[in-house]
């Protein structure tokens, strides 16, 4: 993408009123306003809200939220110019369930309250195969235990990949902690049962792997 494209986007998001970039010095001194206050302030109801991390355009946020008109959803990524794709199809459509959060997911816990967070998608992260970039994977101890502050007691976790290492890695690190694995399946489009949630909506990547005849693995969990 070119930087003058970049520079529009970013002006343009700036113009929506679904998307919020709080500085990082907001974040990490606890100042940003919406934390614990999502649902009164911005969606103003109480429905439960679901975060997808990692949004990248935005597909999935916008597409559980079409499908899920009875939950709130936000969509998180520290690139802005990605997810306007998904913020400018929400306000063109006039969908009022689905917002936007430049940040990193690091500092997630500044951003929502404890408890306040019903349910979290990760969908194809960077599997940080490498061993020196484990602290980087989005599913190691430390991101659970963040994700965990905020999630409500019987809060739910999915993660979807095309990764078999992630998915593997996540699998044995959730049974050698005991953490709850509720579902799991390393070829969601091939076998049987998958919930219809994993299989009804697809990005642009995820279609181009499935070109490839690339598995998609899903795996639903609750952290303990």
């Amino acid at each position: 993408m070119g930087s003058k494209n970049k520079l529009k986007r970013f002006k343009e998001n700036a113009t929506f009123e679904n998307v919020f970039q709080p500085t990082r010095e907001e974040v990490v001194n606890d100042e940003f306003p919406l934390k614990g206050k999502w649902n009164k302030e911005f969606f103003k109801n109480d429905h439960p809200l679901v975060l997808e991390l990692g949004c990248g355009k935005g597909e999935y946020s916008v597409g559980l939220a079409n499908r899920y008109p009875e939950k709130n959803f936000i969509g998180i990524d520290i690139k802005g110019a990605r997810f306007w794709r998904g913020a400018k199809t929400a306000v063109d459509g006039g969908m009022h369930n689905v917002a936007f959060l430049r940040t990193q997911i690091e500092l997630i816990e500044h951003c929502f309250a404890e408890g306040e967070v019903d349910e979290i998608w990760i969908t194809f992260p960077d599997p940080q195969i490498k061993y020196k970039r484990t602290k980087h994977r989005m599913t190691n101890s430390e991101f659970l235990q963040r994700y965990k502050k905020i999630l409500k007691k019987d809060g739910v976790m999915n993660l979807k990949t095309d990764s078999e290492f992630m998915h593997g890695y996540t699998l044995g690190l959730l049974h050698g902690e005991g953490h709850e694995v509720m579902y799991a399946n390393h070829n969601v489009y091939k076998n049987e049962g998958a919930p219809e949630v994993v299989t009804a909506i697809q990005t642009f990547y995820e279609s181009q792997y499935l070109e490839q005849n690339k598995p998609i693995t899903y795996i639903q969990f609750k952290i303990k």
